[in-house]
């Protein structure tokens, strides 16, 4: 990660720009909105092999298709300051410590804007009350979070999670974000998709908000104010329990969680296959004005497309530019493309995150 080209930002994120104009052109998608991302310190997750050599180990990544040519990593540019700060620190301590370096394999780090920092150490060992001690020394003597992982063995020292702050349209927002599950790796570009899903659906306080794939409440926490009531969906057991955390820590009243999948939600409100858990949630008096979803990389369904096709308004965040064109040509059929992003989740890589918002024709 040396060779990141700062100066070359921009040419990149042009050539992202035309790429996803080329693509959606048949579409007729109105001029794109860019958020650029910051060219570095932007990431707050990352994760690295730990490589051992001699009687020393070290941070390490590989070329593309490789795994047996180590780079060691003393600096990681794109990750936080704070990542970058803790690195040469977490090396030192591994080396000094026979008991914390023995057969670890992998470290990941997850930092937040508001300062927390989880550390999770891998190994391919059982750990035990010896391990403990150590790594709890050392977890004191950094101000960090550690988490210790083997096979069938997770040790909490303290806790599993950390909490971010997000600052959306002047107002604080804070997420409670587990370790080992999803949470958006670019704070900064988090908050900015905040706001235009925010600018999108303002005015909306007269009717309810659906959405599909909340995840740890992400999108739900930061527009509740804006609408009626907020129901949202999501299969992760976690992050369920995330987004409810993060429901009380923001004492927002209005949003209520289900851990149901989009396809599960979907039977439900066709009425082909009712679901338990979704029977309380009072959805028959909805008056759902706007549905938002963010699907993973497969995109939607066609069933759960046809079901959303059926509502004014739609906010569609994709990580997947050609799922997002495929439910785009379905959802076309009866919604016009008012509005449509480009968020640089992931500089330096070919990936891009994009967002389309939709009204019925």
């Amino acid at each position: 990660m040396h060779d990141v080209q700062v100066d070359q930002y921009d040419a990149l994120l042009a050539e992202k720009q035309q790429r996803i104009e080329e693509q959606f052109s048949p579409l007729s998608i109105p001029a794109i909105d860019v958020y650029a991302s910051e060219p570095l310190n932007f990431r707050q997750r990352a994760e690295f092999r730990i490589w051992h050599e001699d009687d020393r180990c070290f941070h390490a990544m590989f070329e593309p298709g490789t795994k047996t040519n180590p780079i060691e990593i003393t600096d990681f540019p794109i990750a936080t300051k704070a990542i970058n700060a803790l690195i040469p620190k977490m090396a030192e301590a591994l080396n000094s410590n026979p008991l914390l370096k023995n057969r670890l394999f992998q470290i990941e780090y997850l930092n937040t804007m508001s300062g927390d920092m989880l550390v999770t150490l891998i190994y391919h060992r059982q750990l035990d009350d010896e391990w403990i001690e150590a790594a709890t020394a050392l977890k004191n003597e950094l101000g960090i979070h550690i988490i210790g992982r083997a096979r069938k063995m997770r040790i909490l020292l303290d806790q599993e999670y950390v909490v971010e702050e997000l600052t959306v349209d002047g107002k604080k927002i804070k997420y409670k974000q587990v370790e080992a599950s999803f949470t958006q790796p670019n704070a900064k570009i988090s908050e900015k998709m905040l706001s235009w899903a925010r600018a999108c659906t303002q005015n909306s306080q007269d009717h309810d908000l659906l959405e599909l794939y909340c995840g740890n409440g992400n999108f739900s926490l930061a527009m509740a104010d804006q609408f009626r009531r907020v129901f949202a969906t999501e299969i992760s057991k976690t992050s369920v329990y995330a987004a409810n955390a993060g429901k009380e820590m923001n004492g927002i009243t209005n949003v209520e969680f289900a851990r149901v999948s989009a396809e599960e939600f979907t039977e439900h409100m066709n009425g082909t296959h009712l679901r338990r858990r979704l029977k309380d949630m009072d959805l028959e008096n909805a008056n759902f004005g706007t549905v938002l979803v963010d699907p993973p990389r497969a995109g939607l369904d066609d069933e759960s497309c046809k079901m959303i096709s059926k509502y004014p308004r739609i906010v569609y965040v994709s990580c997947n530019p050609d799922t997002l064109e495929l439910n785009l040509k379905q959802l076309s059929e009866t919604h016009t493309i008012e509005r449509f992003a480009l968020f640089d989740q992931f500089p330096y890589t070919h990936h891009v995150e994009c967002g389309a918002f939709l009204v019925a024709k």
